[in-house]
């Protein structure tokens, strides 16, 4: 029976089981398994709280929040592994980013758009808005990614102290114009389509302000477990990439996979439900908030730490980028998708992953 009222309360158990298990593991070794499903736990707990409080705020600040509240667990993984990662801590936040990028654009976006045109056949949404995002994601991938092989003030794929520093403000910019744009300026362009059905859940009544509150409090538990089981299990995760014999880049194939895990499965409940409009809003808008945040971030522990970071990406990794951007640009163009538009966003993350493992 105890157990059972532990399922019944895992939003809340998961957080407490993880700051427990933090505060055992000082003096007794928990086995990585176990961090790892709390730490799995959490992050879907985390995903739980951010959707109750975006259902208060309402769209599309709903879909803001929990894009922010899953980059800064991104982030937060990303610093603690950087701190732990000795030689490969340089290239730790670009293959994230990287890796972030490419499983939205191509992973949540494709099978979003997959899945919503098997059950509904074709999608609409607001192509202004979506337009919008993408302009600025083209913007900040290849100033933050591509660039940096091409400037001559410092040596290799990476800026100079100034340059980092000034890239870094410039992307902060340009995603907090995008968000005044979403948000204020120009909200009804991120909004549903008039024409689309909505499920149940989208006209359920929003939770009390209760309730609200006690979803933020455990939302910031949450996070601050996140990032402090991370930093437990970086060692282990870097020893079981090396030990598999795989590249570097896995490691952040895997934090991005970590991380973004519960927000897919909120895109694609969305697509299923005729909701395409959701889906894209959280998918864009995080991709735009790992860069626009993450970067700063790192950029600021780069800085201040003295850590050397390269941000820029290899050749493969470029056409693959640019492969990514100009068909998300092309099946996003006219506010309506198809299973054809699926199928390749998932052929060109499926190319991705294979090169990743196998370069």
């Amino acid at each position: 029976m105890a157990m059972m009222r532990i399922l019944q309360h895992w939003t809340w158990a998961a957080p407490a089981a993880a700051w427990l298990l933090l505060a055992t593991s000082k003096g007794i070794a928990v086995p990585p398994l176990v961090l790892g499903i709390a730490l799995i736990a959490t992050v879907l707990a985390a995903v739980h709280h951010a959707e109750i409080v975006a259902h208060r705020v309402g769209e599309p600040f709903g879909t803001l929040l929990l894009a922010v509240a899953v980059t800064i667990i991104e982030l937060g993984l990303i610093v603690t592994l950087m701190s732990a990662a000795g030689e490969g801590a340089a290239t730790l936040a670009r293959d994230t980013v990287f890796a972030a990028v490419m499983i939205i654009l191509n992973g949540l976006v494709g099978i979003c758009i997959l899945v919503g045109a098997i059950r509904h056949r074709e999608q609409t949404f607001q192509q202004t808005g979506v337009s919008a995002s993408l302009a600025a994601l083209c913007a900040l991938t290849v100033l933050t990614l591509v660039l940096p092989n091409f400037t001559v003030t410092s040596p290799g794929p990476a800026y100079a102290p100034a340059q980092l520093g000034f890239v870094a403000v410039v992307s902060f910019l340009l995603y907090a114009t995008f968000v005044g744009v979403q948000t204020v300026r120009h909200r009804d362009y991120f909004l549903p389509p008039r024409t689309t059905v909505h499920d149940a859940d989208t006209h359920a009544d929003p939770p009390s302000d209760q309730r609200a509150l006690v979803s933020a409090a455990l939302l910031v538990a949450c996070l601050g477990g996140v990032v402090l089981l991370a930093k437990t299990l970086a060692y282990p995760i870097e020893k079981w990439v090396l030990a598999a014999g795989a590249p570097q880049a896995v490691v952040g194939v895997i934090i991005a996979a970590l991380v973004l895990l519960p927000e897919s499965i909120a895109a694609v409940r969305a697509a299923l439900a005729n909701r395409l409009q959701t889906s894209l809003n959280l998918g864009l808008g995080s991709a735009l908030a790992t860069i626009g945040l993450t970067i700063p971030g790192v950029a600021a522990l780069s800085l201040f730490a003295d850590m050397p970071i390269s941000l820029g990406l290899g050749p493969k990794s470029i056409v693959l980028l640019f492969l990514t951007l100009i068909v998300s640009t092309l099946s996003l163009a006219t506010g309506r998708t198809t299973i054809l538009q699926g199928a390749v966003h998932l052929v060109i993350l499926g190319v991705y992953l294979f090169t990743t493992i196998v370069p």
